[in-house]
């Protein structure tokens, strides 16, 4: 079962995505307000038994980031060996990997609006699975690492290009304009390592594909990234771990190929799903 985080007539609930309609769970798990809270717990099974029971709750909803509060969302840059030559600076992948925080706010859920701001036309789009952090630790060994995963999920990692310029090496204030990208569906439970190892990952920009690439050809595999952060800062449950898009951004493009209005961004991932979202002005 898929997990997800949707409003519906006015109220935030978090239930089972059954691609038809939602199975509202939180009314019945008060002591967990989100899924944040039942992942901490180690409850999705206790959430997947009691939506055998259950009937679709809700048909009208609006799709919600699934961890609607994470204490912090960590995101890897240029990870894919394409993406290292996008650079065009002769240099080799570097030994340790390029990271950077985004704020919750920064996203918008499935099927959602991405907002191009007015201070500049320079909106772009990266498709990327994310990882949701289950059971915390630091220093966590590479070999260990899948163990402290709970759930999959997608992320249109939305950049404002000439705004992560505006500094030396600090990216941080491209990265976080409210409703710049988007995550979701759902939460896909991490059950095996066939999940991550070789998974075809695209981004469509209106049907027209401009990302691909596969997670088997990771400059910094997931099993490191989990091994790298942690040795600097405690993972704890929900905490999320964008894990780097492959080459094909609308930047790199010679004109660029930035987002305008009505443009519709879709990133999918086997075996966890496709997130679109649309894009409008402010």
């Amino acid at each position: 079962m898929n997990f997800a985080t949707y409003t519906a007539q006015g109220q935030q609930f978090y239930g089972v995505d059954t691609g038809t309609g939602m199975i509202a769970l939180s009314p019945y798990f008060p002591d967990w307000p989100t899924l944040r809270d039942v992942i901490a717990a180690d409850a999705l099974h206790q959430l997947a038994l009691k939506a055998q029971d259950l009937a679709v709750s809700h048909t009208d909803f609006t799709y919600n980031i699934p961890v609607p509060n994470p204490e912090k969302i960590i995101c890897v840059g240029v990870n894919f060996p394409d993406r290292n030559a996008e650079y065009k600076d002769g240099q080799d992948a570097p030994p340790n990997m390029s990271l950077f925080p985004r704020f919750a706010r920064s996203f918008t859920g499935h099927n959602g609006t991405v907002i191009r701001p007015p201070e500049t036309p320079q909106l772009d789009y990266e498709g990327e699975i994310a990882i949701v952090i289950g059971k915390g630790g630091r220093r966590i060994a590479e070999a260990d690492a899948y163990n402290h995963i709970a759930a999959l999920t997608l992320c249109n990692e939305g950049t404002l290009r000439d705004w992560v310029r505006h500094a030396k090496f600090n990216v941080t204030q491209g990265k976080n304009w409210d409703n710049s990208g988007a995550m979701g569906p759902h939460l896909v439970p991490f059950t095996s390592a066939a999940q991550l190892d070789d998974v075809e990952l695209t981004c469509h920009v209106n049907g027209e594909l401009r990302q691909q690439d596969r997670t088997s050809r990771m400059l910094f595999p997931i099993r490191r990234q989990i091994a790298y952060i942690s040795t600097f800062t405690t993972l704890v449950p929900g905490d999320i771990i964008v894990t780097g898009t492959p080459t094909g951004a609308g930047a790199r493009f010679d004109p660029p190929r930035f987002l305008v209005p009505g443009d519709t961004v879709t990133v999918a991932a086997e075996g966890i799903g496709t997130l679109s979202c649309t894009v409008a002005d402010e």
